[in-house]
């Protein structure tokens, strides 16, 4: 059921997205812009932004604007990760700067970025109702950058603590589900302390989803990655399940390894698994999706509510 109730969100961003983001002059960067918008996704940070405007008893139908704004910062940030991560793959498909070079891709980013801002204020909602959900997400945007930061200087270091981690993807990704959860009840013209309990629940389901995302890196097929399996194992990429088997003791040999054969993965990955690594990573997803579940007790019981309660289910059981 949760599956049909995102894809007709999905559906709906979509079409907002043809009529907000048309491709224009000069087409080379509007293509480049698009290219990852239209190359699916699941379009989970609009979905949320607009069962929670639902939630708090907003018409998500006037907020589709917003929900595009919040996917094209989405996308924005997934096309600057793949220049620093010098990605090949997203979503089974070339990455931007494959195509259009590393210049054309920072711009197609900044577009998106900025088209943004611009599409969030054609929201029909009043004026300040939107500056409030303007604030929430330029502030957003900083903290997914600082996010971005600390993730790079994190490959520099040999030791990060969980702590440390659980801060960087809280800023990494996060913060933009609870923007999304946020802005959704604040178009919505929705109390303080529901405002406040729907950004809690996006924020804490948000890091459940990364953590999950990072252990689907090492367990799912790579035709349903669309990428490298294992490829923020070879990358050297500090997860939450790497730093528990450094704590252990026990770092995989592929690890930071691009060179790595597929065979090496497999073993590493085989490593992490004995060792309870991943089975780690996989409760502590799931305490946080639980926490975030908490937060909504602001709300009373609606159907919306109800989707959103099977949204954060979904979010650390999807299989990509």
């Amino acid at each position: 059921m949760i599956e049909e109730e995102l894809l007709k969100r999905a559906r709906l961003v979509s079409k907002a997205i043809d009529d907000l983001l048309p491709v224009a002059h000069p087409q080379g960067l509007y293509k480049a812009s698009r290219h990852l918008v239209d190359a699916g996704g699941k379009r989970l940070r609009p979905a949320m932004l607009l069962l929670a405007a639902e939630a708090a008893g907003g018409d998500p139908e006037k907020l589709a604007a917003a929900g595009v704004a919040v996917e094209l910062v989405h996308n924005f940030t997934l096309i600057h990760d793949d220049i620093m991560d010098n990605a090949d793959l997203r979503r089974g498909k070339p990455s931007v700067h494959s195509l259009w070079g590393i210049s054309g891709a920072i711009l197609a980013g900044d577009t998106l970025y900025s088209k943004a801002f611009q599409i969030l204020g054609m929201t029909p909602v009043d004026s300040d109702r939107i500056l409030q959900a303007m604030d929430v997400l330029s502030r957003t945007c900083t903290a997914i950058c600082e996010g971005q930061w600390l993730d790079l200087e994190f490959e520099r270091r040999e030791k990060v603590g969980e702590s440390e981690y659980m801060e960087m993807i809280e800023k990494k990704t996060g913060v933009l589900y609870g923007a999304a959860a946020g802005m959704g009840a604040v178009l919505a013209g929705a109390s303080e302390d529901v405002v406040y309990g729907l950004e809690k629940f996006g924020l804490l389901t948000g890091m459940g989803f990364q953590i999950h995302d990072d252990v689907l890196d090492l367990t799912a097929p790579e035709e349903v990655l669309g990428k490298r399996r294992g490829g923020d194992l070879v990358e050297g990429k500090k997860t939450l399940i790497i730093i528990h088997a450094i704590a252990k003791g026990r770092e995989p040999e592929a690890f930071g390894r691009r060179d790595a054969t597929a065979e090496e993965i497999e073993r590493a990955i085989s490593l992490l698994e004995e060792q309870g690594s991943i089975d780690y990573a996989r409760r502590k997803s799931l305490d946080l999706v639980e926490k975030g579940i908490d937060a909504l007790e602001v709300l009373p019981d609606s159907s919306a509510k109800s989707l959103l309660l099977d949204l954060a289910d979904y979010m650390i059981s999807r299989r990509y």
